[in-house]
């Protein structure tokens, strides 16, 4: 087991009419005057924005909004976002969404905190980020985590790249998460959010020659809670339970939770980034596209950890370890396909050219300086290989 250091400080508000604390919550936390983001027209049309609204004002809080938060977040947005929350004067920021708005919302509060830095600057750590103000979540979608977790990614659309910032400042302060909010997501969104899930918790597990049995229990279980429950809510999205389990799931699996002892291996994320940087696809749909193409090429190098995989979250029966692997991966595969997911990138909806892999792969690898996975090292010719596999059809192990 390495070392590890875990710290969890977000406040969790759980189930139905939470986001009706909200106001009480912010107060908690010394805000008096709250910039809200948030994405597209569903939270105003649900009436969610106007219940979160009401839930300030009967605590004598003060708001101003910003709406329009993209799937991809974007860096001009959070931008703007900074010269609305300064101009308000906000002391608070809270992100009512997923985690496109959620991390738009840390972005903001980070600008915020420091007015003479630019954002690009902070997020690329060539600033250092040692304040931010203080920001909340009302859950709408689950899928990123980013309710509590240390980390926010955006794109800079100027230069097509989407990076990540991982720092304690990204803690939600509170999270309010009610399983009812997620009602209406469209399948596909709700399916993409399951895959995300899955993949927060497979990035961590699949490092190989580090023993972390605890760990790897809470792994496993959460990946079976997954799938179980992945199933009933695409069967019946207003199935309270199930859908409560997923919620909650998505907050564990990116918590750092499933990491003590282990810690992560991003790489298929880096992947998914570079696709979704240059053709602006949703996140968990990117990362299935490739997953069964980036296992397939790394299995045999930590092929102890592929086949505990298929045992435990599967129940594969085989005592022959490769064809266990090979059937865990066919099935995560499959899953993917089941709940509406493409597994490749043809499905994802394009057919990169050889100069375009190129630059996805170089893309991936930040132009070949960074080796991905903690499995063995993947540089840009290796990256461009798993992305070149992942084009045409899901892989046969």
């Amino acid at each position: 087991m390495e070392n590890f250091v875990q710290y969890t400080p977000t406040r969790v508000v759980f189930g139905r009419g939470t986001e009706n604390k909200t106001g009480e919550l912010v107060k908690m936390y010394g805000g008096s005057r709250v910039f809200i983001v948030y994405g597209g027209g569903s939270a105003v049309k649900s009436g969610l924005i106007d219940r979160i609204k009401e839930s300030l004002r009967r605590e004598g809080i003060e708001f101003d909004e910003q709406g329009g938060t993209k799937p991809n977040p974007v860096l001009t947005h959070a931008e703007e976002g900074v010269r609305r929350a300064e101009d308000f004067g906000a002391d608070f920021i809270l992100g009512v969404g997923g985690g496109s708005a959620i991390d738009t919302a840390k972005a903001i509060a980070h600008g915020c905190a420091n007015p003479y830095s630019k954002l690009w600057d902070i997020w690329t750590k060539k600033v250092p980020l040692e304040k931010s103000l203080p920001v909340g979540a009302v859950l709408t979608i689950a899928a990123a985590g980013s309710e509590m977790s240390d980390s926010a990614v955006l794109t800079n659309e100027a230069l097509g790249i989407k990076a990540g910032i991982n720092t304690e400042f990204n803690r939600c302060k509170f999270a309010v998460m009610n399983p009812e909010l997620l009602f209406t997501l469209p399948k596909y969104q709700l399916a993409a959010g399951i895959t995300d899930i899955m993949m927060h918790t497979m990035e961590r597990y699949f490092i190989p020659d580090i023993k972390c049995d605890l760990t790897d229990e809470i792994a496993e279980g959460l990946l079976r809670t997954v799938i179980k429950n992945g199933r009933a809510v695409m069967a019946q999205e207003d199935n309270y339970d199930a859908m409560a389990e997923i919620m909650w799931c998505s907050s564990l699996s990116h918590n750092n939770l499933t990491e003590c002892g282990r810690g992560k291996d991003f790489s298929v994320h880096k992947f998914g980034h570079a696709l979704s940087a240059k053709y602006d696809y949703t996140h968990g749909a990117t990362l299935s596209a490739v997953w069964g193409s980036w296992a397939e090429y790394l299995y045999m190098d930590a092929l102890p950890r592929f086949s505990q995989f298929a045992r435990r979250v599967y129940g594969v029966k085989t005592p022959d370890d490769r064809k266990a692997a090979k059937e865990g991966i066919e099935r995560t595969v499959a899953f993917f396909r089941e709940i509406g997911m493409p597994t490749s990138i043809i499905e994802l909806g394009c057919a990169p050219t050889e100069k375009e892999l190129k630059e996805l792969a170089m893309a991936a690898t930040k132009q070949d300086t960074l080796k991905l996975t903690r499995i063995r090292p993947v540089g840009a010719k290796e990256a461009e290989e798993i992305f070149r596999r992942a084009v045409a059809a899901a892989p046969s192990v």
